[in-house]
């Protein structure tokens, strides 16, 4: 089975994860500039969504990390959707808005950096050493994002 073939559910599943990601650069970018971006928020949120719903139903042996991060993802997503379709990015709902793409965002590259990881042969023979450069490519990217999250809801709100 092929990661990225389109006629099994881990192909649509990765497919959705990419385009959930790449879609998401530009929306996150939106954010630090004040901009409400509906169309690439429809697609992000919908893909988003989408990456999730089919990673809960991908064969697993029990319940894993990705469920729970999944389980995350989807909670920061429902929010954002609802912040923007449901409450029109009205008072308190934009700041929410902003932390649910943020945190969706963050969570899509969480899980790239670990299939990497697991998937990439130099990567996975220096995991298989020391857990340490994954951790630190971890906490950098969360770091990262813990930046762009507070410096997008400023700007976002802002704007209002």
């Amino acid at each position: 089975m092929h990661i990225f073939d389109p006629t099994t559910l881990l192909g649509i599943h990765s497919l959705l994860s990419l385009i959930a990601l790449a879609v998401g650069i530009p929306l996150v970018l939106g954010l630090l500039r004040g901009q409400d971006r509906p169309r690439e928020a429809t697609i992000f949120l919908a893909t988003a969504l989408a990456t999730n719903v089919s990673g809960f139903i991908l064969p697993a042996p029990g319940f894993l990390p990705s469920h729970a991060v999944g389980i995350l993802s989807t909670a920061a997503l429902a929010a954002a959707i609802a912040a923007h379709y449901r409450f029109a990015l009205a008072g308190s709902w934009r700041p929410v808005y902003a932390v649910g793409v943020v945190l969706g965002e963050y969570f899509l590259v969480f899980v790239a950096i670990a299939q990497a990881f697991l998937k990439v042969p130099a990567l996975a023979a220096t995991v298989a050493e020391t857990q340490a450069p994954f951790a630190v490519s971890q906490v950098v990217v969360l770091a990262a994002f813990g930046a762009l999250g507070w410096l997008g809801v400023r700007s976002f709100r802002a704007a209002a």
